[in-house]
């Protein structure tokens, strides 16, 4: 057995549920569909038993009706797990996973800033990426994002 089916062993072994959503998709990389509702258990159990303790990075994506979140997590052995979760676009509520990595709070304030999220537990600083002026509900990375609403606005008035 390879290592990484040896992690996905050990993964559904513990949350069964995942044996459908979860694949090595090469070497070193595996892939997990984690629904949210187990997400925060998922990665506690990856982190502290399995020690997946290297935060490649988080990657946040507009789906649709779902804004979806990919946690690259890595083991010192250079193996590396994705879990994807979702949360509904109209309520995109997420957990702070600053806990775990500290450092996490970069990522999260790009899906604040970019794609509207919600990071619960996000400890209180300034906006990042985008400037402390930039426009209140204004997500460039959305699919359905027009551009700046406040140069309509303006136009409108002065029009």
């Amino acid at each position: 057995m390879t290592p990484e089916e040896t992690i996905l062993e050990n993964l559904t072994a513990k949350f069964p549920s995942l044996r459908e959503h979860a694949r090595i998709t090469r070497a070193r990389r595996i892939f997990v569909d984690v629904p949210y509702e187990i997400f925060a258990q998922v990665f506690d159990f990856a982190v502290k038993e399995m020690k997946f303790v290297i935060l490649c990075t988080i990657t946040g994506l507009d789906e649709g009706a779902t804004l979806g979140v990919i946690y690259h997590l890595s083991q010192e052995g250079g193996i590396v797990i994705n879990f994807h979760t979702g949360v509904p676009k109209e309520k995109p509520v997420l957990q702070t996973v600053t806990q775990y990595f500290p450092p996490a709070d970069i990522y999260e304030r790009e899906l604040v800033d970019l794609l509207g999220m919600q990071v619960q537990g996000l400890p209180a600083s300034h906006r990042y990426p985008l400037t402390d002026d930039w426009p209140v509900n204004e997500f460039p990375l959305r699919k359905d994002w027009k551009g700046h609403s406040d140069v309509k606005k303006a136009e409108v008035k002065s029009g």
